[in-house]
Formats: structure tokens, C-alpha cells, sequence
């Protein structure tokens, strides 16, 4: 009993002891890693960065405007063909007529406001040196718009097309 008593005496202690050495030692500090300095990041004036944006979005119309006028075209134009050839009910002529006319009209709203972006770019000092990257888009919805009402429907995707790639060439060039 007596060897226990000490054995636990002369571990309670080594254990008080090694707590106090614990606590005596001064704590290794880690260098700093410098952060390496960033570049200053320009932002670009609030006319550039909104003309991004309005550029973004007539990409976007352009895009899914020539997706959904794909089909829509073919079938005016099937229609057109199979009325040549063979008669068909005055109710269908009638819807395809209708079917061509939105088709023009939204041609038509599609190129007004590519128009207006145009113009943008033309008027505005900032925008200016931009303005080769997206010179002839209104041109280009125009001419999808003469297609369109001499009855080539699906060849009026075309200059649309070439606005899309004009428009995507414009976004490359405009600063984030």
C-alpha cells in the first residue's frame, strides 16, 4: 500500500509539473505570408457596363428569336408550297396569312430595337470606339425583315444570324 501510495503520489505530481512546463513555453509564431498585391481592377464607366447588358440581352432575343422561327418558317412556307399544288381550306390560308403577318411584325420589333441599340452605340461618346463591332446590325434586321415579306421566311433567319455573331463579337470586346 505504501508503493501505491507513492507511485500515485509521484504521478500526480510529474502531471502537475508537465502542465506548468506546458504552459511555460512561448508559443513558435508562423511568418506571415505576405498577400501577394492584387491589380488594381478598373471598372468600366456605368454607360459601358449598361451597354453590356442591353448587348447581352438583344443577344439573347436574337438567339432565341431564330430558334423558335425556325419551325415556325418552315411550316409558312409548306403551307405556301402545298397551296400552289393542291387546294386547301380557306380557313387554313387564312391562319397562315395571320401566321405571317406576327412573324413580320415581330421581325419588325426586333429590328427596332436593334436599331435602338445601334444608335446607342452611335451616340454616346464612351461607346463610340465599340461602334465597329456592332455597325450594321439594324441593317441586318432589315434585310431579315425584306425577306420575310417577299415570302422567304426561312432565308430571313439568315441575316439574323449574322446579327447574332455581331452581337457576340460586340460582348467580346466590351469590358466586364
Amino acid at each position: 500500500m505504501r508503493h501505491l501510495k507513492a507511485a500515485v503520489l509521484a504521478i500526480v505530481s510529474l502531471a502537475v509539473f508537465a502542465g506548468a512546463a506546458d504552459a511555460q513555453k512561448k508559443p513558435v509564431k508562423k511568418p506571415v505570408a505576405k498577400k501577394p498585391t492584387a491589380a488594381k481592377v478598373t471598372v468600366p464607366p456605368l454607360d459601358v457596363r449598361a451597354a453590356r447588358e442591353k448587348v447581352d440581352v438583344q443577344l439573347a432575343n436574337v438567339t432565341r428569336f431564330i430558334d423558335v422561327l425556325g419551325p415556325i418558317a418552315q411550316g409558312i412556307e409548306d403551307l405556301d408550297a402545298s397551296a400552289k399544288t393542291k387546294r386547301l381550306p380557306k380557313a387554313t390560308l387564312d391562319q397562315n396569312e395571320v401566321n405571317k403577318q406576327k412573324v413580320i411584325a415581330a421581325i419588325r420589333n426586333l429590328r427596332d430595337a436593334l436599331a435602338t441599340l445601334e444608335s446607342e452605340f452611335r451616340t454616346k461618346p464612351v461607346l463610340a470606339k465599340y461602334l465597329p463591332s456592332v455597325q450594321g446590325i439594324t441593317d441586318l434586321g432589315s434585310q431579315s425583315e425584306d425577306s420575310a415579306i417577299a415570302g422567304r421566311f426561312v432565308a430571313a433567319k439568315d441575316p439574323l444570324r449574322d446579327a447574332a455573331q455581331k452581337l457576340t463579337d460586340t460582348l467580346a470586346v466590351l469590358p466586364k
